[in-house]
């Protein structure tokens, strides 16, 4: 058999394929179309201290080569997670990433803690793209001190891994997942949503009730890649790639540039069946080339 199983630090996954967080629920929903245990892993939508209801409509648009999305880190918030569906997950062998965010430190690490208390957790997934209220509402990732405190403060109050998911509009990307390694990150996911607009031309409205949104699909695959790219040979530790991917070959040319591990986002709103689709053509390519799925990181020349 095919050998896709690969480390992120002390963490080893079945295969590198997982899904990004807030493009597949809680992964329960996805009961009607596979065993998503087969997957390397789920990334959960973002957990936060309390629930959230998000932003009011319109929330979500369609753009020519992806979409944009303000839904607003809505969720059920962390004990209601670890409560409901989490027992779920662990239950059925999935590999939780939980992914997280706060507004203030303390509140990652009350989250953080929280988690760490229940089995079932794989590793926190941080989302720095979030204004710090403490510090005028500079984003955690746009700032190396910021995300390098967040990461540190985290990393002190869990056991468990921490992979920090890093925002394509810091000015210095290799520079934050620098900070985020010497903070002790085990490992940098790249990359988040840009921000953008939409407007309709025929109403002269915008499409969004919160005026811009993340950009997320296919047209960010290229940034995406020469961000994993940079970081894979700036840092250390392993890099998830995130931004575009919807197929095997797209995680394929991910892992080439020099990702571990490939998270598919977008591409389940419309295809739910596409991340195990990008299992099954892995195992099949990397047969035909007779290579691991560890073999394939960072191959590229």
């Amino acid at each position: 058999m095919t050998e896709l199983s690969v480390k992120i630090g002390q963490l080893t996954l079945k295969n590198p394929i997982l899904t990004a967080s807030g493009c597949f629920g809680y992964g329960l929903e996805y009961d009607d179309f596979y065993d998503v245990a087969e997957l390397g892993g789920i990334c959960t939508k973002g957990l936060s201290l309390h629930p959230r209801a998000g932003n009011p409509p319109e929330r979500i648009c369609e753009t020519s080569a992806g979409m944009l999305n303000a839904i607003g880190l809505a969720n059920v918030g962390v004990e209601a997670f670890c409560t409901e569906k989490l027992p779920k997950l662990r239950a059925r062998g999935v590999s939780v990433i939980a992914n997280i965010f706060a507004s203030s430190v303390e509140d990652f690490v009350t989250i953080a803690r929280r988690l760490d208390r229940e089995t079932g957790v794989h590793a926190i997934e941080l989302n720095v793209s979030c204004p710090n209220v403490t510090h005028g509402g500079i984003e955690f990732g746009r700032d190396a001190g910021l995300a390098s405190e967040v990461t540190r403060r985290v990393r002190d109050a869990t056991r468990l891994p921490i992979w920090v998911k890093m925002s394509p509009e810091a000015g210095d990307l290799v520079g934050v997942g620098s900070a985020c390694q010497a903070a002790g990150a085990d490992a940098l996911t790249a990359i988040n949503t840009v921000r953008g607009m939409s407007i309709d031309v025929h109403t002269k409205r915008l499409r969004l009730a919160n005026r811009t949104g993340g950009m997320s699909g296919p047209a960010l695959k290229p940034i995406a890649i020469r961000m994993v790219w940079e970081l894979a040979r700036a840092v250390s530790i392993p890099i998830i790639g995130i931004g575009g991917a919807a197929t095997a070959e797209d995680v394929i040319e991910f892992m080439l540039a020099g990702a571990s591990a490939v998270q598919l986002g977008t591409v389940n709103f419309y295809d739910p069946c596409a991340a195990i689709k990008a299992v099954r053509g892995l195992a099949e390519y990397c047969k035909k080339e007779q290579l691991s799925a560890q073999e394939l990181i960072g191959r590229a020349e």
